[in-house]
C-alpha cells in the first residue's frame, strides 16, 4: 500500500476527497500524515476524524523560506511517503523542498494552466471574459505553478457566474480529478521524466489529459 502525505493550510476539502477515495478502495493508498503550516486549519480536524496522524509546522519563527523548507522536508520524510500531495498548501516552496520530492510531488491549481498562475484565478478568468475555466493537476517543480501538467477538468463560465459560483464549480471537479491522478501515480502509471508528464508510457500533451 503506497503512503501519501498531504500538505494543507486550510479547509482540506481535497484532502477529504483523497481520504474518501482511499476508504472506498478507489485509491489503493493510505494517507499516513497530514502536515499544515497553520494550527487552525480545518483539514487537521478532517485528518483526526479519519485517524490520520497530523503535524503542525508553522512558518513563523524561521529566518527564511529555505530554513523552513528544510524543516518541512525532515517532517515529511518522517512519514516515509511514496507521494507528497499539496492540497491548498499556501506556501511558495523553494528548491530545498521541491528537490527533495521532485517526481513524487503533486499540486492542484484552480485554472487551466498555463493560464492564471498564482492567486485569484476565478476572478481573473471572469475579468478576461473567458468562456471556460477549470482546474489542473501538475507535478511540482521550482517554477511557481509551472511543472508539467498531468490532467485538467473544464467548467463552463455562464452568464451570472461570479467568483464564488465559479469556485464551487471548480471545487466539484477538483474532488474528482485529484484522487484520480493520485491513483495513476500509486498504480505506477504516472511518472515525470524529461521535464514532461508520462501516463502509461506515453508523454502527455502540454495541457495534460482532459477528463471532460
Amino acid at each position: 500500500m503506497k503512503r501519501i502525505v498531504v500538505l494543507i493550510s486550510g479547509s482540506g476539502s481535497n484532502l477529504q476527497a483523497i481520504i474518501d477515495a482511499c476508504s472506498a478502495g478507489n485509491l489503493q493508498a493510505q494517507v499516513v500524515g497530514v502536515v499544515s503550516n497553520k494550527g487552525d486549519a480545518y483539514g487537521l480536524e478532517r485528518a483526526a476524524k479519519a485517524g490520520i496522524e497530523t503535524l503542525v509546522l508553522s512558518h513563523k519563527g524561521f529566518g527564511d523560506r529555505e530554513s523552513y523548507d528544510a524543516a518541512l522536508v525532515e517532517a515529511v520524510n518522517g512519514f516515509e511517503p511514496d507521494l507528497v500531495v499539496l492540497a491548498g498548501f499556501m506556501r511558495i516552496l523553494t528548491p530545498v523542498f521541491v528537490g527533495a520530492f521532485e517526481g513524487r510531488l503533486l499540486n492542484i491549481h484552480p485554472s487551466l494552466l498555463p493560464k492564471y498562475k498564482g492567486l485569484h484565478t476565478h476572478q481573473r478568468a471572469l475579468d478576461e471574459g473567458d468562456a471556460e475555466h477549470g482546474v489542473s493537476v501538475h507535478f511540482v517543480t521550482a517554477e511557481l505553478d509551472g511543472g508539467p501538467v498531468i490532467a485538467q477538468a473544464k467548467v463552463a463560465i455562464e452568464a451570472g457566474d461570479d467568483a464564488d459560483s465559479l469556485a464551487q464549480k471548480v471545487h466539484r471537479q477538483e474532488h474528482i480529478l485529484y484522487p484520480l491522478v493520485c491513483g495513476w501515480f500509486v498504480d505506477g502509471r504516472l511518472q515525470m521524466g524529461e521535464g514532461r508528464a508520462w501516463l502509461d508510457g506515453q508523454v502527455l500533451p502540454p495541457c495534460g489529459y482532459a477528463i471532460n
